[in-house]
């Protein structure tokens, strides 16, 4: 009996993360589908805080495998904001309205994966390293579009 009941918890338990993982990637579709590139951009780091805070939410709670899915949101969510503003094919230099934007909640968004990977365990880490690095590559990426400008071919 005790074993019945330990394959109907593991049962809810995955059917939980993923739907909590189905909801974070709802939202990032609902940003795809914004047609202004600019405002798909801003969905998209909005997306990503959120995720970030519903994985932080998840490690605390034991749950590594939807902290890691959430992580996972919060990377493909920093890569559409990115990919959104150079679709754009506006120079960051000439109008940095939203390039700026990117850049500095990227920056809060790399510091608070930061603090989030100090929470973990050490053996824990590693699935934040991969998330923080890519954060930090479009971190620099916008802030080097900012001061030199769109680079022409």
């Amino acid at each position: 009996m005790s074993g019945m009941k330990a394959r109907m918890a593991c049962g809810v338990l995955l059917a939980g993360i993923l739907i909590s993982a189905g909801v974070a990637q709802a939202e990032l579709d609902q940003a795809r589908a914004e047609p202004n590139l600019e405002k798909r951009s801003k969905l998209a780091l909005v997306n990503a805080e959120a995720a970030l805070k519903d994985a932080r939410q998840a490690y605390r709670t034991g749950d590594t495998a939807s902290a890691d899915s959430k992580l996972s949101v919060v990377e493909d969510s920093v890569d559409l904001s990115y990919m959104s503003l150079t679709d754009t094919g506006k120079n960051p230099r000439k109008s940095p309205k939203y390039f700026k934007q990117a850049e500095m909640e990227t920056r809060e968004l790399g510091r608070k994966l930061d603090d989030f990977q100090h929470e973990m365990s050490y053996t824990d880490r590693a699935g934040v390293d991969k998330v923080r690095a890519r954060v930090q590559q479009v971190h620099d990426e916008l802030l080097t579009g900012l001061m030199e400008g769109k680079k022409r071919k």
